[in-house]
């Protein structure tokens, strides 16, 4: 039997009542040229035994877990990425599932474009109900960075399938003593400045935002992982980009560094916009921990 080319990771964290429906939608794949990897972040459910009871079951495809101390999103990524060995890797939320023939179309599309040089594929996100979430894409785009597709007038959330190998190429996400969140964009935009991805314009992902998610619960988020964020906001100012951006990011980025007790100019690219930042930033920071009170 051939080496499977994707695999599916899913972190998951007291999840167990979400993980049958993703479960099932991986049962359902008519190609089964695949392995699920799923990532416990700690869970003091019952995912264990759920998991388990698959894996004894003929399901067609292989099913590996690993279990982690609990620390968050993005190191439940840092261990699925250490573990991954096929060449390609797609996340699939424990409340989300994978769209009809989804790994068809996945292995259809990098059949015809493997050897092309891209860092993966980007496709579609779509509601249990198969409304696309945002914008999709337009018909002429065929390769695009996430980046661009945003700045062009993209938006809502899209599926990245990344190349196992250029993800390695990165600095894993960064853990901060007492947080437990890193925006996970940070490591696209690192790809973004090397690699471009090519466009299937097809839904791969059934997407459902829980109330316990972090989509959900992104003003707390803010103020419960300062240095994550802050992380994020250096990464990204970096890159070029148009003022008014990046007087955007200067606020955000004052603002995390106060509710982090870190200096607005320890790291900033630019002192001087992180000084002019300082007072919005602070204002931000106010709001964030009255809307959190």
């Amino acid at each position: 039997m051939n080496k499977p080319l994707l695999t599916v990771f899913t972190p998951a964290y007291n999840r167990a009542y979400t993980l049958p429906r993703t479960y099932d939608s991986l049962c359902r794949q008519e190609n089964k040229n695949f392995i699920w990897l799923v990532v416990d972040d700690g869970s003091s459910d019952n995912t264990a035994e759920l998991v388990e009871k698959w894996q004894g079951e003929a399901c067609g495809f292989e099913i590996r877990y690993i279990y982690k101390e609990n620390g968050g999103m993005h190191t439940a990524h840092n261990t699925a990425y250490a573990n991954i060995d096929t060449e390609l890797n797609v996340c699939i939320d424990s409340d989300d599932a994978l769209a009809p023939n989804a790994v068809q179309i996945i292995c259809d599309a990098w059949e015809k474009v493997r050897d092309k040089g891209y860092a993966g594929l980007l496709g579609l996100d779509a509601e249990f109900d198969g409304t696309v979430i945002g914008k999709g894409f337009p018909k002429e785009l065929k390769e695009t960075t996430l980046g661009d597709y945003y700045r062009n007038g993209g938006f809502g959330d899209k599926k990245l399938v990344l190349r196992t190998d250029v993800v390695r190429e990165y600095p894993q996400y960064p853990v901060f003593e007492g947080e437990k969140f890193v925006p996970l964009g940070s490591l696209y935009t690192m790809i973004d400045r090397d690699y471009k991805l090519c466009v299937v314009d097809e839904v791969i992902c059934l997407v459902e935002y829980m109330p316990d998610g972090s989509t959900k619960n992104m003003l707390r988020q803010y103020l419960k992982n300062p240095k994550g964020f802050r992380y994020s906001r250096l990464v990204t100012l970096q890159d070029r980009t148009t003022l008014k951006r990046r007087c955007v990011l200067y606020v955000h980025f004052a603002a995390e560094s106060i509710l982090a007790g870190e200096s607005m100019l320890k790291d900033a690219p630019s002192k001087l916009m992180a000084v002019a930042a300082a007072p919005f930033g602070a204002a931000l920071a106010l709001y964030i921990k009255f809307k959190c009170r």
